[in-house]
């Protein structure tokens, strides 16, 4: 029997941006961060900015995770060593399993482009009530690595030996409509 390879299967995304200096007109992060997704196939569900303040980004992000029709969430901002960048202090809570990866792969593929300066990096991931969420820092190139050299397969049905996408909605069925 041979097995037939699954096909694109469209995410609910949703793009916080974390940050006390800027405002959605000048979010070049979240910008670059919304034209991969939607390039990629992807629908753009909803995109938020607030300041970096723990209680705010737990709002914001516990109504997107109790939403059955949000995917994933991308944040970026908020995970450097500043005083207050606390992205990771305000979603680690929320996660019923961390994704230990990501991170590490996150730096390592920065590495290539940044050098050592990516041990400043504190970006994270995790599951949240069927949620993925990833934390990504501010800067717009290095959510451009993240999309293109993580998440853009990681989010893909086609992608093998294996993706979140069947985590998220389950087998892929025959029928369903495209």
């Amino acid at each position: 029997m041979t097995k037939t390879r699954a096909p694109f299967r469209e995410l609910n995304i949703a793009v916080l941006t974390v940050s006390d200096t800027r405002n959605l007109a000048e979010d070049t992060s979240g910008d670059a961060l919304v034209s991969m997704l939607t390039e990629a196939g992807h629908t753009l569900i909803k995109r938020e900015l607030v300041r970096d303040d723990i209680y705010d980004m737990r709002a914001v992000v516990s109504q997107w995770i109790a939403n059955k029709d949000v995917h994933a969430v991308l944040i970026t901002g908020g995970t450097g060593f500043y005083s207050r960048d606390s992205t990771p202090e305000a979603m680690i809570p929320l996660f019923d399993k961390n994704i230990e990866g990501f991170g590490e792969l996150f730096r390592q593929v920065s590495y290539e482009e940044i050098g050592t300066s990516t041990i400043q990096s504190r970006a994270v991931a995790g599951l949240s009530n069927r949620t993925l969420i990833f934390c990504l820092p501010g800067s717009t190139s290095a959510c451009k690595t993240a999309w293109n050299k993580i998440l853009a397969k990681q989010l893909d049905a086609t992608c093998r030996p294996c993706n979140f996408v069947e985590m998220l909605l389950g087998p892929y069925q025959a029928n369903e409509s495209s």
